[in-house]
């Protein structure tokens, strides 16, 4: 009997555990897609304000 209710206490520390890095993982996922949603809107009014002429961070000066 007793072995049995180890192995519940054991087991109910590792449900409270996972518990927690699961809701832990859930806010992180919340707050990676209020970013990206913040990204996606900040280029669209790029994209909207923008002449039509293609900005590229990456891209070289054109006197190299």
């Amino acid at each position: 009997m007793q072995h049995l209710e180890e192995q519940i206490a054991y087991l109910n520390r590792t449900v409270d555990e996972l518990n927690e890095v699961v809701a832990r993982q859930q806010t992180d996922i919340d707050q990676l897609k209020r970013r990206v949603g913040m990204l996606m809107e900040r280029e669209a009014n790029r994209e909207a304000d923008s002449t039509g002429a293609a900005v590229f961070g990456d891209e070289r000066p054109p006197h190299y």
